[in-house]
């Protein structure tokens, strides 16, 4: 039987239409890789075109602006603002949440559809002003704050319509998943048991979503530029279509 079937038949339960079980196993299963790919493309276009600012791990940024004071170099601003515009925008994800009063794949697909416009917004104002000729500028500064809001989006709605799913920007976790799952298994000889098998798939596909992400837009940026953020707004577009 496989993974997807597995968890299709642990999450069945009685009192929940078949069909709605269905879609959220498959949300889960299927969703999260491709959100993955998405932030690994969004954290470094951000990074290499608007002034070193990780738009998808904000514990970097915090960082770096720490780095920053204490060595006495210049101090992005932006560093600093990242970290409670990501706090605003998840709570204005849970307050979106809060009013829609829809739950699993509904709730799923209208965060999804918020994540699709802010992109969308980064793309455009990114090709109108192109902030990679001055990243440290006042727009490269704004096209950092929307990046950071789909990324806050983005974890919001695994929080809150796929509590269960491995977060899909936090690699360090999922690495740490992954690696004490493996060690298990050579400390008993033995086969994992189902829950670290389970484990350590869906941390090393993320992991791998991950990484292709900043592969592609790392090429991408080298070739189109501020073009580049068109490859996560189509990926976020695909999300909403396929799911």
């Amino acid at each position: 039987m496989s993974a997807f079937a597995k968890s299709t038949a642990v999450l069945r339960a009685p009192g929940k239409p078949a069909d709605d079980m269905l879609k959220l196993s498959r949300l889960r299963y299927q969703l999260p890789p491709l959100l993955s790919v998405i932030a690994g493309m969004v954290d470094l276009i951000g990074f290499l075109t608007l002034g070193n600012i990780f738009t998808a791990h904000i514990t970097g940024n915090l960082v770096l602006a720490a780095a920053a004071a204490v060595r006495g170099g210049p101090l992005h601003l932006a560093q600093l603002f990242a970290i409670p515009v990501f706090m605003l925008a998840v709570t204005t994800s849970w307050l979106i949440a809060r009013a829609s009063n829809k739950h699993g794949p509904a709730l799923a697909r209208l965060l999804l559809e918020v994540q699709f416009v802010l992109l969308a917004a980064v793309l455009i104002v990114g090709v109108v002003t192109k902030p990679s000729t001055d990243p440290h500028g006042l727009m490269a500064g704004i096209v950092v704050m929307i990046a950071v809001a789909a990324m806050a989006c983005q974890y919001a709605l695994l929080r809150l319509a796929l509590p269960r799913v491995v977060s899909t920007a936090v690699m360090t976790g999922n690495l740490t998943n992954a690696t004490l799952s493996l060690m298990e298994l050579l400390s008993k000889r033995g086969q994992l048991t189902p829950a670290d098998a389970q484990r350590v798939k869906e941390s090393l596909r993320l992991l791998a979503g991950f990484l292709l992400g900043c592969l592609v837009a790392a090429v991408a940026v080298s070739l189109l530029a501020d073009w580049a953020w068109a490859l996560p707004v189509t990926l976020a577009a695909l999300a909403i279509v396929l799911y």
